[in-house]
């Protein structure tokens, strides 16, 4: 080994062991036995959390209180494979309106699956919601239960983005007259905005915003930027992060750092690259297996300052970015000693973490660094 190589691998050994220092966390179990857990979500004032479970509970876990009995109203969900009840977010109006936003799937006859997002009304005391109406279907219904991503983000223009994964049929991505494999954008009442960049075209949904997506699963705004981001599984290797811009291509399967399943070029691919599609501002070439997301924005943690955290199932840890305008840098994986598949990550408004763990005994975590 040469002199110049050991110096490089010593330098990396040096800098990783002071990124575990600087990283040592503080790690409670707020919550246990939640049954496949989703997404949470942060009611105003201090009040809790709504916490979705895959088979179709919607929960509220509140400090010193814990877990609720299953909110009434939420509708029937198609609960196989990785579909069931997924993302839950609050209208940007919440507190006067208590509007709440669900993400889920449901099949048809033929037993295909399609996610759908809807919204309804939470009761004073967090017991029941009632009205709920789905405003949107993801059509045709193409999924056996594969690639639904159906995840849900409001910007600050009162904008609601919502992820729909390709079905895991591939070329319906590059499909403008079908929902799968894009991103959509609606306004809060969940009508189409009349600057979304499709409205004018016959041959396409008003919906989109984005397209050629595989299955996304994470997606957040941006608190320096405002724009809103996204991470996605490749199909194998090929994981990657993506600022959603208006009528972009984001290459799904025309582009892609990933491969075949069984090894060799994904069918229909040009390569990592394609005439006009965006390449990601980050990308994998194993997948960890990406899942919730979240921009830490918050003084409680300044070492933490400018971090973007990524959960991963396969990977089994939270993923510890630095982000630089476009420019994103991986730094960590976090809670790997667990061994626990993370489906989702939040800031709270109390500047820590809040981990979902994606297990039939999953768990709601608190994380913070040591002071």
């Amino acid at each position: 080994m040469s002199r110049l190589l050991q110096t490089c691998l010593l330098s990396i050994s040096l800098f990783t062991a002071g990124v575990a220092a600087a990283e040592k966390l503080t790690v409670t179990e707020l919550q246990k036995g939640l049954d496949h857990p989703w997404a949470v979500a942060f009611l105003p004032d201090n009040q809790g959390m709504l916490i979705t479970e895959r088979p179709g509970q919607l929960r509220l876990w509140q400090p010193g209180k814990g877990l609720s009995k299953p909110i009434s109203g939420v509708p029937d969900v198609w609960a196989q494979r990785q579909g069931g009840l997924l993302d839950v977010v609050l209208a940007p109006d919440f507190p006067k309106s208590r509007r709440v936003w669900l993400s889920y799937t449901e099949a048809d006859e033929r037993g295909r699956a399609g996610a759908v997002v809807g919204v309804g009304t939470l009761s004073e005391d967090n017991t029941q919601l009632s009205g709920f109406k789905p405003v949107l279907r993801q059509m045709p219904k193409l999924s056996g239960g594969a690639n639904l991503g159906s995840r849900m983000a409001f910007d600050r223009d009162g904008m609601l983005y919502i992820t729909f994964g390709d079905n895991f049929q591939a070329e319906t991505a590059q499909d403008l007259s079908s929902l799968a494999g894009k991103v959509i954008r609606l306004n809060a009442d969940g009508s189409i905005p009349a600057d979304n960049p499709y409205t004018d075209k016959p041959d396409a949904r008003g919906e989109i915003w984005a397209s050629g997506v595989r299955n996304p699963q994470g997606i957040a705004l941006n608190p320096w930027t405002q724009e809103m981001w996204e991470n996605e599984h490749g199909p194998r290797g090929g994981d990657e992060v993506n600022i959603l811009r208006k009528g972009k291509n984001y290459g799904w399967p025309l582009a892609t750092w990933g491969e075949a399943y069984g090894g060799g070029k994904v069918v229909g691919s040009q390569g990592s690259k394609a005439p006009g599609t965006e390449q990601p501002v980050f990308w994998w070439k194993v997948s960890p297996a990406l899942s919730g997301m979240a921009f830490y924005n918050s003084a409680r943690f300044p070492q933490w300052k400018n971090s973007l955290f990524i959960g991963a199932l396969k990977d089994k840890s939270l993923i510890h970015l630095t982000v630089n305008g476009d420019r994103v840098t991986e730094k960590s994986r976090l809670l790997k000693d667990r061994g626990e598949r993370i489906r989702d990550v939040r800031m709270g408004p109390d500047g820590y973490l809040y981990v979902l763990t994606d297990e039939s005994d999953g768990k709601l975590l608190k994380v913070g660094l040591a002071e």
